[in-house]
């Protein structure tokens, strides 16, 4: 298993430190409640000695509306995330989708991210590839987990190889998803470190007509079962008041339950990966 190292603290794939947390709101909102969340998780990574990265998005071009509340964009976008980033001394994660993107957030991004929905655009995953930013690869709903490997050929095309890999669920029907997960033991055949996204993966795609819906409740369960698998990061979306979250305020975690999800998850990972002994 390749590891791939972020900084001193942060090294995916090493099974000596616990899994990496990357965690924030699904978009970008309002300022003071970005910041609030960002410390608020932060003061519980620290006090669980769990490797954290900020993740939100500038702008979510996925959405199911028209209407949908996207963020506040690129420009502003990325002047929050830089303060965020500042402020709290926290690496940062946010999604791209176009080559132009990946170009200008690669810049203030420590993790640039290929949203599962374009992770089979090739231009976007060599570009990701290009900025020598630790990339991870969202695998689309669309994808079997051996699929991926097509995925990594093209960003390693680019010479480099800081790859991450992201589960978060499969298409079962319509609006629908469920996790696999025989999936994360086979992308880890890839030999670089596998990611559970355990919001994402209970999202119901378009459930609620207009926009998507999901079922948080199920979130500790599988994100336990991902720990029992063995995985490299845990991928969750926290909000300090979800159900008036811009986006994804069916699926996200509130802040204030993520340190007994993290505890029971942070438990189960000390034991597969043997630091309990």
């Amino acid at each position: 298993m390749k590891k791939v190292k972020l900084n001193d603290e942060i090294v995916f794939g090493d099974k000596e430190t616990p899994f990496v947390l990357l965690s924030g709101p699904c978009a970008l909102e309002e300022r003071d409640r970005v910041l609030r969340i960002a410390e608020g998780i932060k003061k519980i990574t620290d006090n669980l000695g769990i490797p954290y990265v900020f993740k939100a998005s500038y702008d979510k071009a996925n959405r199911s509306s028209i209407d949908s509340y996207r963020g506040p964009g690129l420009e502003d976008g990325l002047k929050l995330l830089s303060e965020v980033k500042e402020k709290f001394n926290l690496p940062l994660l946010s999604d791209v989708h176009t080559v132009e993107q990946a170009k200008i957030a690669g810049e203030v991004l420590d993790i640039v991210q290929v949203p599962a929905f374009l992770s089979r655009q090739t231009d976007l995953v060599v570009a990701a590839g290009e900025t020598e930013k630790i990339v991870n690869v969202k695998k689309g709903q669309f994808l079997a987990p051996w699929d991926i490997e097509q995925v990594v050929g093209k960003i390693e095309s680019t010479g480099n190889e800081k790859i991450i890999l992201t589960e978060r669920g499969v298409s079962f029907g319509y609006n629908n998803l469920v996790v696999d997960m025989r999936s994360l033991a086979r992308m880890k055949e890839t030999g670089y470190p596998v990611v559970f996204d355990a919001t994402h993966s209970v999202q119901l795609p378009g459930g609620q007509g207009n926009k998507s819906g999901g079922e948080r409740e199920y979130v500790p369960h599988l994100t336990r079962a991902a720990c029992g698998v063995g995985i490299d990061a845990l991928f969750m979306e926290v909000h300090d008041n979800p159900a008036v979250a811009k986006s994804d305020s069916a699926t996200m975690i509130a802040l204030d339950k993520l340190e007994k999800i993290l505890k029971e998850a942070l438990a189960i990972d000390e034991i597969v990966k043997g630091r309990s002994e």
